[in-house]
């Protein structure tokens, strides 16, 4: 029963939209009318500035890693800790308090990863951020990072539940960008400034 219980709160919590959230408080256009539509830190960063987006990251990877973090240290079975990362990071695609729709999942996955298998989501991060600063787009480094990471967790994890829930991960972070592959193949999509 406590297994149900955390599964059950990390979706609720994933499903507390920062980017919505930080937008009001700021007085900002909601993050779903304005830019690409997508309640996420790349789009809050485009419609509010950098303090925003900052505060939008940091609560979106928070969400993924403290439910995960709560179940690591309450020293539950390897599988119930996927199931509780992946409920976390489900709440954020598929939010039921904002009629399930949700950011693309970079953050949260990040926090989730940080949680469960750290070096994972330091190597998961640090791709991120060569990709981009390099190739000057987050949608390919958000993309690359993730297809990567199912192969970081083979490698530095001993886990093999968690390499599974990597895998569906990864494939949910790539159908969430979707629209991004088709400007990155049409040569339409934007680059980090500054």
């Amino acid at each position: 029963m406590f297994d149900v219980i955390l599964v059950i709160a990390a979706y609720l919590i994933g499903s507390v939209s920062a980017a919505i959230i930080t937008c009001k408080l700021m007085g900002l256009p909601d993050p779903r009318s304005q830019g690409s539509r997508n309640p996420g830190a790349t789009n809050v960063l485009r419609i509010g500035g950098k303090k925003a987006a900052a505060i939008t990251l940091l609560g979106d990877g928070l969400k993924g890693f403290v439910p995960v973090l709560v179940a690591v240290l309450a020293g539950v079975e390897p599988t119930t800790i996927a199931a509780v990362a992946m409920a976390a990071f489900l709440g954020h695609l598929y939010p039921l308090f904002f009629s399930f729709h949700g950011g693309k999942g970079v953050a949260t996955a990040i926090g989730v990863l940080l949680a469960m298998a750290w070096p994972v989501g330091l190597a998961f991060v640090l791709t991120w951020l060569i990709v981009a600063k390099v190739l000057k787009i987050s949608s390919l480094s958000a993309l690359i990072a993730s297809v990567l990471m199912p192969l970081y967790m083979w490698w530095l994890s001993p886990e093999p539940v968690f390499f599974q829930m990597s895998l569906v991960m990864s494939v949910l972070l790539v159908w969430r960008h979707r629209s991004n592959i088709q400007r990155l193949l049409s040569g339409a999509e934007g680059q980090i400034k500054g």
